[in-house]
């Protein structure tokens, strides 16, 4: 605020115009209008700006101007689809705006200053990433059950071209998100306390354990895992990852010294995810059982276990 203190100075022979408005506009809309005196102090016989009123401005201001950035991805040809640059607004430069405008005389109007985000894959980083493959595993469900088909695909989606960076850890969670009606997750059938049930999502666990068993094949870190409390159909007996939203999760972490991309779709009955590299890659291949296509969707009911957490 040393800028603010000295120029406040000025108003002692300045005095501040109550009428004259700062004009805040954004793509030639205006989204804000700000008057002196409703961001004005007075201490000690000098009037300051009220820094905590200016603040609530820009956080409002900020919502209005982010764009986030979109990744580079690869579409269903094959092809990449470039990245994109976000947005936000640059505080800096709004403030050196806002103040010239405070310590001036009469009406001014300003654009929002953005400062651009770059998204965290591009082109050039998808077009090498893609190139090895160090890990993939299928799984197999009943098609005929439509919700949890639905569910399968919608998960399948959310982790699909995302890639983790060399050290970065991966959250099954974060990355899908709460599985809500409003993102179009369906009732389907899922394991609470042993026993079958319906719940928002059914069907999420195939693709954390498709997932687990893929990452695991390509000898990536496995930092958190859980079992469901009983066997089920699609995997081997020990080679689930249950997940819930308030609950558990499956959390990864890239070690090697590369980043990694996840592949991930389903169709027709079969899931798959895929884990691939650059091929610079020297990676730790680990022996993954693989399941066979005709595993039913729900196997028959099991004595209750629970499997350790693997924790790092």
């Amino acid at each position: 605020m040393g800028y603010a203190f000295s120029l406040a100075l000025l108003l002692i022979t300045n005095p501040l115009d109550p009428m004259s408005f700062l004009q805040v506009q954004m793509e030639d809309r205006t989204v804000a209008m700000a008057d002196r005196a409703d961001y004005t102090l007075p201490i000690g016989g000098v009037s300051l700006v009220d820094v905590n009123r200016l603040q609530t401005m820009m956080e409002a201001l900020a919502k209005l101007a982010y764009q986030e950035p979109i990744n580079a991805t690869i579409n269903n040809s094959g092809a990449i689809v470039p990245e994109k640059k976000g947005r936000k607004l640059h505080e800096g430069k709004f403030l050196q705006q806002f103040y010239e405008y405070y310590y001036g005389n009469g009406a001014s109007t300003v654009q929002i200053p953005f400062q651009e985000i770059y998204p965290k894959v591009d082109q050039a980083l998808m077009s090498q990433v893609r190139k090895k493959t160090i890990g993939q595993y299928t799984t197999y469900y009943n098609s005929r059950n439509k919700n949890r088909s639905h569910n399968i695909m919608l998960a399948s989606k959310a982790i699909n071209n995302y890639v983790v960076l060399p050290g970065e850890i991966f959250s099954f969670n974060k990355v899908v998100g709460k599985r809500t009606k409003e993102k179009g997750y369906l009732q389907a059938p899922i394991i609470v306390r042993g026993e079958l049930s319906e719940g928002i999502g059914g069907g999420i666990c195939q693709v954390s354990s498709t997932l687990f068993n893929a990452v695991d094949k390509a000898g990536l870190h496995i930092v958190q895992r859980y079992s469901h409390s009983r066997d089920v159909a699609y995997v081997r007996p020990g080679r689930d990852a249950t997940v819930s939203w308030y609950g558990p999760d499956f959390v990864f972490q890239n070690k090697y010294a590369y980043p990694i991309m996840i592949r991930a779709g389903s169709s027709n009955g079969s899931m798959y995810v895929s884990v691939h590299s650059f091929p610079e890659i020297e990676y730790e291949p680990r022996h993954v059982p693989s399941v066979h296509q005709s595993t039913p969707e729900e196997g028959p009911a099991s004595p209750p276990i629970l499997t350790e957490p693997t924790m790092p």
